[in-house]
C-alpha cells in the first residue's frame, strides 16, 4: 500500500518553491499563525495547499518518498 505523508516540512517547501529552507520554515510559521495553531502542531498538505494556492496534486508530486 502506497502511503503519503500527511504533513509538510520546510525541505518540501524548498523543493516546491525553489526558495531556501529558511523561507520554508518562515512560511510554515506564517501558516501556523494564520490557522491559530500551536508551535508543536504540524501543517498538513491540504492546509499548505489552501494557503499557498498550489493545487494539492502538485504538492503531492513533490513530496513523494
Amino acid at each position: 500500500m502506497n502511503q503519503k505523508r500527511a504533513c509538510i516540512y520546510p525541505k518540501d517547501i524548498q523543493r516546491i518553491t525553489g526558495r531556501s529552507e529558511r523561507y520554508g520554515r518562515k512560511l510554515l510559521n506564517d501558516i501556523k499563525n494564520f490557522l491559530d495553531k500551536e508551535p508543536h502542531q504540524f501543517v498538513t498538505v491540504d492546509e499548505f495547499s489552501d494557503y499557498s494556492g498550489i493545487h494539492v496534486d502538485i504538492v503531492n508530486e513533490y513530496i513523494k518518498d
